[in-house]
């Protein structure tokens, strides 16, 4: 667990910043702020809308009688992708679009839910073991 936070917080910032030092010099400083800036304001119009898509599919699932649990899921993949495009970065922004498009969010989906299954199975129902393995 030390290693993976090790990685989250120190590794990959040095990346991202590495990242954008090299992307600065092939379009330059004002090229690069303006890329930033951009994905920020593209990520925070598709997380609303994606956002607003899930609360509709949450409470029509709840109209109708069942648990929404794919429907919470994927608003919380969409919180965390709308959280980690507002970091300054491009892995960062890459990990955020995929958290936001219905596509590659629902990969995500079915992979959070078969390390919950193995977590149950194997008694950990711990939400850290959960997410850092």
């Amino acid at each position: 667990m030390f290693l993976r936070l090790l990685a989250v917080f120190i590794l990959l910032p040095l990346a991202e910043l590495a990242l954008l030092i090299q992307i600065g010099r092939w379009i330059g400083l004002a090229g690069t702020l303006a890329l930033v800036v951009a994905t920020g304001l593209l990520g925070a119009a598709l997380a609303r809308r994606q956002g607003a898509r899930a609360w509709r599919a949450i409470q029509q699932e709840m109209r109708e009688g069942r648990m929404p649990a794919g429907s919470v899921v994927d608003g919380l993949l969409i919180l965390i992708g709308a959280i980690v495009l507002l970091t300054p970065g491009i892995l960062t922004d890459l990990l955020g679009f995929a958290l936001l498009l219905p596509p590659t969010r629902r990969f995500f989906r079915a992979r959070l839910a078969r390390r919950m299954e193995r977590a149950v199975r194997r008694g950990e129902t711990s939400f850290t073991v959960l997410m850092l393995r």
